[in-house]
């Protein structure tokens, strides 16, 4: 009689029935260290993440040995903190590498739906005061809400004939737009752009544009390099800056939007999955797109447990495109006469 092929377990066909699995194994039976060097993360944080994706994963299934939630997560945090499906990491939670990539899937689609839950930017006025008076106590530049800037993170050719996503260093990558707070969580993350597209690009066809045009986030302004254009709601560094006022602003935009870049540089460095080291997202640009949003609102997580100490660079092999920017800033002219007025106000 033939076996329905939906009661088929691979992991039991791989490893049989006496394969140690990590459904029979406790956390609290292993140190703190230990998870972290697999893992990434400490034990406190992994049940969080229990208890905000469990039921989300705990999805009917035909199967006898369902993979529980929590072993979901650890499958899937160790592919975004290696960047591998090594056979000792699926080893060490007793599943295989194909269930390895289904827990990814599950994983990541689950904290891709919570991601306006943990990046967003602030609402109430107290917090957005607060916001404000953090970004002006690192270099004195008044009224900022956030800092914006784009990364990119290669990814396998989609197919031969679409070349959207070769970027200017002929790499396959999607181009991420990113906006930070004076800490470092992200506000805001779109992460599905080609990798063709300027940043200036990215900007104008992206959903934080128009909100910002549409008034929502009044009274304050972004933070840009010179790959964007001057807006009435985004300040760039003057092009050739000549007063010693327009050198202070300068410099005080400087250090202050160097909070992205170093952001960046975190997140590359705590989900190696991202950096290059171990070769481009092998997935389509659709399904590469959310494991970086996963991995951004994982980020903004570990920031609210206190897990905020600045990472080292990473090492990979994947960077920015240098782009060559084209300075139109005069295209608008109220945008001109604000930066005027903050250079006297504040600079002067």
């Amino acid at each position: 009689m033939a076996v329905p092929i939906a009661i088929l377990d691979c992991d039991l066909l791989l490893y049989g029935r006496g394969h140690r699995t990590l459904d029979r194994f406790k956390l609290e039976d292993v140190t703190d260290e230990y998870l972290v060097s697999m893992y990434g993360f400490p034990r406190q944080f992994i049940y969080y993440l229990v208890d905000l994706l469990g039921a989300t994963l705990s999805r009917p299934t035909q199967r006898s040995r369902a993979i529980s939630p929590e072993t979901q997560i650890l499958a899937a945090l160790g592919f975004y903190t290696s960047g591998s499906f090594q056979t000792r990491m699926g080893d060490a939670i007793g599943i295989s590498q194909a269930s390895m990539s289904r827990c990814v899937a599950n994983v990541t689609e689950a904290l891709v739906e919570r991601a306006s839950q943990f990046i967003h930017f602030p609402e109430d006025e107290a917090s957005v005061q607060s916001l404000k008076d953090d970004f002006y106590g690192l270099a004195g530049m008044p009224g900022v809400l956030g800092v914006i800037d784009c990364t990119h993170v290669a990814i396998k050719a989609p197919n031969a004939e679409d070349l959207s996503y070769v970027n200017r260093k002929g790499l396959h990558s999607l181009n991420c737009l990113m906006v930070c707070d004076a800490r470092g969580a992200l506000l805001s993350a779109e992460t599905h752009w080609p990798g063709s597209l300027q940043d200036c690009t990215v900007l104008q066809q992206a959903a934080l544009n128009s909100q910002f045009e549409a008034g929502l986030h009044k009274d304050g302004w972004l933070l840009g390099d010179s790959s964007f254009f001057l807006r009435t709601w985004l300040m760039t560094p003057l092009h050739i800056p000549e007063t010693t006022a327009e050198y202070r602003y300068n410099m005080a935009h400087s250090a202050t939007h160097s909070v992205i870049e170093q952001t960046f540089r975190t997140i590359r460095s705590r989900f190696r999955c991202l950096d290059g080291s171990k070769g481009t997202l092998q997935y389509s640009p659709e399904k590469s797109s959310h494991i970086i949003l996963a991995c951004c609102v994982l980020h903004n997580i570990s920031l609210e447990h206190g897990l905020d100490v600045w990472s080292s660079p990473a090492t990979g092999q994947m960077e920015q495109p240098e782009e060559e920017y084209e300075q139109m800033e005069s295209l608008d002219s109220e945008a001109c006469r604000i930066r005027r007025e903050l250079l006297l106000t504040h600079f002067s």
